[in-house]
């Protein structure tokens, strides 16, 4: 029998508190130089692709742009589209929003990107829930929660009949007789729904894979629909064997109704890391990263989310607020998705008190627990065991590392553990394929009219 293929792929971090940017072994996260090291570094771990996230507004809290945070984020189009020129086989993956773009658009940049790194374009694509983003937009924030993923339904929809509006034969090029096109009107198209009316032609021919991969990251019901009638695979958060498990068994299940296969989309959850010569010694890295990533700061900043209060009169040290939530639209934070997981506030403060009080747990120390842990933590040998065992168990088919520090967090999964899983026959030596499906191990597409990508 067969041992199962470990995925494996690179998050840049970036605009959220997993990086600890105040290390001194941090480097920036907008030098080009920052992205080249660490998209280079996945390329020679042989890994699939490198995904970058999308942040369209700064997040605030209080009013402020968070200094927890790492400030900005150059454009993901540009960055791909330069990293394309530096490797040659590693997938670039960008997360590009559905519902402050429009679908002419973002096809465009997809295609060419894919024609630019020779088919290895892959789009991860997601909705904005908060007005607070729109104000960035003419539009600003106005669908409705549940019109999210209608309008992303109907704009992939619509980008896939905009890839698929060229065939792939159009171009002759003969330079005897003087024809370039076979036929005039290529890439022609007319789409007319309740979100998009739009008609002319694409101007970008087929690209290599046809479209990009397609990526999906939310885990709500609607967003795993959405996933296993379009996704070639899934972003998730579920990376332990007791949440992985139901996830993946889920979503896979849905794939039948629309005709699919299991091996049609694979589940790759994000994966943070903490690695040293012995377990020991990473257990105690893995609590260093952690009261890194949450300082007292922070932990109130956190705790705030939550009790959508000023909290910066208490001690980070010290006990929970004995003061409750305030409940209500207007939140303190802004922008940031988290706040959407505490969805019943007094619920969760209840938890939180009850749980600081059993296990003698200050505000930080709490926070730590709640917010910062590592998926992997041990030797390299220790860490190649957990990931083949997850991938085994079919909690997931692999995973998106995603390091503390940026651009050289990466090396030593890439260094150390990656030639254990090569050994052990559950990872590539050597890429075999040029397009990221391949890579992937996804099918080959064929457009609406039947010809190969």
């Amino acid at each position: 029998m067969s041992k199962r293929q470990v995925h494996l792929a690179a998050h840049f971090p970036g605009v959220n508190n997993t990086t600890v940017w105040s290390d001194p072994a941090a480097g920036s996260h907008i030098d080009p130089d920052s992205f080249v090291r660490f998209a280079q570094t996945a390329e020679r771990g042989k890994l699939d692709f490198m995904f970058l996230a999308e942040g369209l507004r700064l997040r605030e809290h209080a009013g402020r742009i968070y200094d927890l945070d790492v400030v900005g984020r150059p454009d993901t189009f540009t960055i791909l589209a330069a990293l394309a020129g530096v490797t040659t086989h590693l997938g670039l993956t960008g997360t590009i929003n559905s519902t402050f773009n429009e679908p002419y658009e973002v096809a465009r940049q997809f295609a060419t990107l894919d024609h630019l790194s020779e088919g290895r374009a892959a789009w991860n694509v997601v909705t904005s829930w908060d007005a607070f983003t729109g104000e960035n937009f003419r539009r600003g924030g106005f669908l409705a929660a549940d019109e999210r993923y209608s309008r992303a339904r109907s704009f992939l929809d619509t980008a896939v009949e905009l890839f698929d509006s060229w065939r792939g034969d159009e171009v002759v090029a003969d330079k005897a007789t003087g024809q370039f096109l076979r036929a005039p009107g290529p890439g022609a198209f007319s789409h007319h729904d309740a979100h998009f009316d739009i008609a002319g032609h694409t101007t970008v021919p087929r690209s290599p894979q046809g479209r990009p991969v397609i990526f999906q990251a939310g885990d709500s019901e609607e967003g795993r629909e959405f996933a296993a009638e379009h996704a070639d695979a899934i972003f998730s958060r579920h990376a332990t064997l007791e949440a992985g498990q139901p996830f993946y068994a889920d979503v896979k299940a849905r794939l039948a109704r629309f005709g699919r296969e299991r091996d049609d989309l694979l589940v790759l959850p994000a994966a943070t890391f903490a690695l040293a010569d012995t377990d020991a010694e990473a257990e105690e890295l893995a609590r260093e990263v952690r009261r890194a990533q949450v300082s007292g700061a922070t932990a109130i900043v956190f705790l705030e989310q939550v009790w959508n209060r000023d909290l910066s009169g208490y001690d980070p040290d010290g006990p929970l607020p004995d003061v409750d939530p305030v409940v209500g639209e207007e939140l303190i934070s802004k922008g940031r998705a988290s706040v959407r997981m505490h969805r019943d506030p007094l619920a969760t403060a209840k938890a939180w008190r009850e749980r600081a009080e059993a296990e003698g747990l200050s505000i930080r120390e709490l926070m730590i627990e709640q917010t910062a842990r590592q998926t992997f933590v041990g030797s390299p040998t220790t860490v190649a065991d957990q990931v083949q065992h997850l991938v085994e168990a079919e909690a997931a088919d692999g995973f998106i590392l995603v390091p503390h520090i940026t651009p050289a967090g990466l090396d030593p999964f890439v260094d150390q553990v990656v030639p254990i899983l090569q050994e052990r026959g559950v990872h590539r030596t050597e890429y075999s394929g040029t397009t990221l499906r391949e890579h992937l191990g996804l099918a080959p597409l064929r457009s609406s009219s039947g010809a190969p990508a």
